[in-house]
């Protein structure tokens, strides 16, 4: 029987094999310089075609999306990173799950805000919070209650994605709930990276994944994007809709927290 360190490791292999082949069947032949072919029992690449494109063995690569016990060095990552095309994000949840994690990332910190942070928060004039790698709300201000009309005072140990999808609420106030709720599973995937086997995290997931069917298929479809910025509109009890730019900033002194701030957005039209 495998100890928790050795069955970590494995189930970071098998997300690893299951995001490769997510994203091999994502990539065109075309895209790549290949003939798109009549015959193709799959969408996208063939194993054979993206091993030969990475100048590795197609063995070796099956072994890989198999999620089997072999060593992926950082450049086999980086070519496979170049030739499916993957963003940023995409790229750096690669690396994490290759255990070759950005030392940015760090291990979980459960510890409280640094003195002080929490008043800087209050201070904002637009609505603002602050959400730690597994997006539990550790400080709000008073704009950020007005807005989502008391939450997150009213849930316990507040979280965002436990709001978003659990809450009938958020279907009420979000504004093209839909395109939102599939945006931030993404989001999330790319926040939590290699992370995601941690205890805390687990829980959050195996919670989300059993009572939203909504989030259980947006987290199956493997989709990595970055937390961007961009108009956010919000419709209050009334019908009346405000609209903010979302600023989201991470922590030199907590970097497992972020910053997301809403700042007023007279400008008519959405992005």
């Amino acid at each position: 029987m495998p100890d928790g360190g050795q069955a970590a490791l494995a189930s970071r292999r098998q997300a690893l094999g299951h995001f490769l082949r997510q994203a091999r069947e994502r990539t065109s032949p075309e895209s790549v310089g290949l003939p798109a072919g009549v015959r193709r029992r799959t969408p996208g690449l063939r194993r054979e075609e993206l091993a030969l494109l990475c100048g590795i063995s197609t063995t070796w690569y099956t072994w890989i999306e198999q999620g089997r016990e072999v060593t992926v060095s950082a450049q086999v990552c980086a070519s496979l990173a170049e030739v499916l095309g993957l963003g940023r994000a995409e790229r750096q949840y690669l690396f994490e799950l290759a255990d070759l994690a950005d030392p940015y990332h760090g291990m979980a910190n459960t510890q409280a805000l640094p003195p002080g942070l929490s008043a800087c928060v209050d201070s904002i004039q637009g609505p603002a919070y602050i959400l730690d790698r597994s997006w539990h709300v550790l400080a709000r201000n008073d704009a950020l209650l007005r807005l989502f009309d008391g939450w997150p005072d009213r849930s316990e140990r507040a979280n965002l994605l436990r709001y978003i999808f659990l809450d009938p609420l958020a279907r009420e106030l979000v504004v093209d709930w839909e395109q939102r709720a599939s945006r931030v599973v993404a989001e999330f995937r790319a926040d939590v990276g290699a992370h995601a086997d941690e205890p805390e995290i687990q829980a959050l997931l195996q919670e989300l994944l059993q009572d939203s069917s909504v989030f259980a298929y947006w987290w199956g479809r493997q989709l990595v994007v970055e937390r961007e910025g961009g108009r956010r509109e919000f419709r209050d009890s009334l019908g009346h809709i405000s609209a903010y730019q979302q600023f989201t900033f991470r922590l030199a002194i907590r970097p497992d927290c972020k910053l997301v701030m809403l700042l007023a957005d007279t400008t008519g039209s959405p992005q």
